[in-house]
């Protein structure tokens, strides 16, 4: 499956700015072609690439106060390079973290899930944050957690991966967010899944539903929203002034949303 993404950003800074972007596939992606170029005011900006703790490709540079076009193109094909879950990997992600809180939250899952496991806890889980859940475009602050989404019964797709996230470690399964490129979602945007550690693999979960899992691309893992972002910057304010993200696919493939998928 041969998958194309287009992505144009304008970001205005107010000052001196330490930018951090995270746009590009995981490491061990199958990447046929790809571009990323900052410029600021006409003039280039030189990043600099590392990995972050859960193997995400992170750029970074310091820019002055302007405007700041980003423009990234990539090509992928077949699947990437499969990682085995680590020991550490197994503790982290069962832990509860700032929006996935699954210690407030293990009574209702107690209540919920009792007497289930493995994947067919997984699919339950799925099912019930979908079928919980409304997806209202804007109906949530980047400060919401899973508590605070489960009261109010709506959200993005980050809220619907943090809910999902913090119920599966609640009945004590390894679970993470993901930040994708994701052909087929409507309206087009950077778009977040769980991936839920079960029988010996790691398995993609949408819990909105909103893209088929066989073609999403990995961008980002990690505990929550927090690790995922697409963008930190520190040290002044910056305003997204527009944000265009365009992604397809040679042939996009049904999905039940109830067999297994691996996202590699």
């Amino acid at each position: 499956m041969l998958r194309s993404v287009n992505v144009h950003l304008e970001l205005a800074t107010q000052g001196r700015t330490n930018m951090v972007f995270s746009m590009t596939p995981a490491l061990g992606a199958n990447i046929a072609s790809e571009r990323l170029d900052f410029v600021l005011d006409g003039e280039r900006q030189d990043a600099r690439e590392f990995l972050d703790l859960h193997g995400t490709r992170l750029h970074t540079f310091v820019t002055e106060k302007g405007t700041l076009a980003v423009d990234y193109s990539l090509e992928i094909g077949g699947r990437a390079t499969y990682e085995p879950a680590t020991e550490l990997d197994l503790v982290t992600y069962l832990r509860p973290s700032r929006y996935a809180q699954s210690d407030s939250l293990t009574p209702l899952a107690r209540s919920l899930f009792s007497g289930l496991s493995g994947y067919t806890l997984v699919q339950a889980v799925t099912d019930w944050v979908f079928e919980n859940l409304s997806y209202v475009s804007g109906s949530s602050l980047p400060t919401d957690g899973a508590t605070r989404t489960i009261m109010s019964r709506q959200g993005v797709c980050r809220d619907f991966a943090h809910v999902t996230i913090a119920l599966l470690r609640a009945m004590e399964i390894p679970a993470r967010m993901v930040s994708v490129y994701a052909p087929g979602l409507s309206p087009m945007d950077f778009h977040a899944v769980t991936e839920a550690y079960v029988d010996g693999a790691w398995w993609v979960v949408d819990s909105s539903r909103l893209a088929p899992r066989q073609s999403l691309i990995r961008i980002a893992r990690g505990r929550d929203a927090a690790d995922t972002a697409w963008l930190t910057s520190t040290w002044t304010d910056l305003a997204v002034m527009s944000m265009l993200v365009t992604v397809s696919a040679d042939s996009l493939p049904f999905d039940t949303h109830y067999d297994r998928v691996a996202l590699s």
